[in-house]
């Protein structure tokens, strides 16, 4: 089988979660014999491949071209949706003109003017792009949706929240768990002597904006005997609440700037717990290694971490210092239950993702058989 990969024009230059998930899709897919390329260019030549497999719902204005054009050609439709919108967080938390806008507007209205503002502030105008400001938002969804084969999302959930919104009945998928490198993140492994120093801390690794809520954290460990190691970059568009953030920073908090999954493993070692307390996680890759390298998980209870976690995990409300603030003594001050671990090996690892994949792609190719 011959696959052609398809995703957002920013994948490698801005990469996130699902940079991760399309490249680790492909490693282990080759390793069960399927031949993969990926295309940055949003409109190629198909012809050559058996089907395609597009990621990221929420990039309308690539997805929209990318499916488009492989149905144009004949070819089947996989869609990894990873689609959860921050609209909870826009409305409620983010400051701003932007804000402001989103406290009087309507979610699919917001993920408009997102795009129109990436045209001019980061040159991201293209055919795609166009089309969605032509013809609106909700509309390409729908558009996009009823062009799939197969849907790939990342858990029931998120299959029941994508089929809710846009109104689909008795959609064609199969759930792809997210997963955790096992060669990286393997506990026995792992040398992290060399951190000794940050032992029995509470780690949050995620790029430090508004959605993920570490101004919270940071408020909620004031006082407490603990050690806050807060991992990763600013993101660029979010640079007064970083500011703030190291503001309102206390003593126990320390900032590491973004580091690789070699290194990433080797903190988790040393941690007591991992903190992801975001206004929405799919289910975040950065949990599931934590719990890969023993450490107990704080978690958003937004989105589709309790699909992953169920009660392994202690939830919390991203906009409420008061229950991050019990989440974290929850989970550092209980031993590891060994079980977490246990059930993230088990069911959350790339060649499990690589056979799900693998099953929806025969399945996407039996419907176009049959059509």
């Amino acid at each position: 089988m011959k696959v052609l990969f398809q995703s957002r024009t920013t994948l490698f230059s801005a990469p996130g979660g699902d940079t991760v998930q399309l490249l680790k899709t492909r490693e282990y897919l080759q390793k069960l014999g399927v031949e993969v390329d990926i295309a940055e260019e949003l409109e190629p030549d198909v012809s050559a491949y058996d089907l395609v497999h597009v990621f990221n719902l929420m990039r309308v204005q690539e997805a929209w071209l990318q499916v488009r054009n492989a149905k144009r050609q004949g070819k089947p439709v996989a869609l990894s949706t990873i689609y959860g919108l921050y609209t909870e967080y826009e409305q409620k938390a983010r400051g701003g003109l932007f804000g402001i806008i989103a406290r009087h507007t309507g979610p699919y209205m917001l993920e408009y003017l997102k795009i129109a503002a990436r045209c001019v502030t980061s040159g991201e105008l293209h055919r795609g792009a166009l089309a969605v400001l032509g013809q609106g938002y909700y509309r390409t969804l729908k558009k996009i949706v009823s062009r799939v084969d197969v849907f790939l999302p990342n858990s029931d959930s998120e299959m029941e929240r994508v089929a809710g919104e846009m109104k689909l009945l008795d959609p064609p998928y199969v759930a792809v768990p997210n997963a955790v490198d096992t060669e990286v993140f393997d506990f026995d492994q792992v040398d992290a002597r060399d951190l000794e120093d940050y032992a029995n801390c509470l780690v949050c690794a995620a790029r430090i904006e508004g959605r993920k809520s570490q101004l919270n954290l940071v408020r909620a460990v004031r006082g407490l005997p603990y050690r806050l190691l807060i991992i990763g970059k600013p993101s660029p568009n979010h640079m007064s609440y970083y500011r703030q953030v190291r503001e309102e920073a206390g003593d126990n908090v320390i900032f590491i700037d973004a580091v690789d999954h070699a290194q990433l493993a080797k903190y988790y070692k040393v941690a007591r717990a991992s903190a992801l307390i975001s206004w929405m996680e799919t289910p975040g890759l950065s949990s599931l290694e934590a719990a890969a390298m023993r450490c107990n998980l704080v978690i958003t209870g937004k989105g589709d971490t309790r699909d992953y976690f169920g009660d392994f995990a202690a939830y919390c409300e991203p906009d409420d210092v008061e229950s991050i603030r019990k989440a974290v003594i929850q989970v550092m001050e209980q031993p590891f239950d060994e079980a977490l671990r246990a059930h993230v090996l088990q069911n959350y690892t790339w060649d499990k993702t690589a056979a799900a994949t693998l099953k929806g792609y025969e399945m996407a190719l039996a419907r176009g058989k049959a059509a």
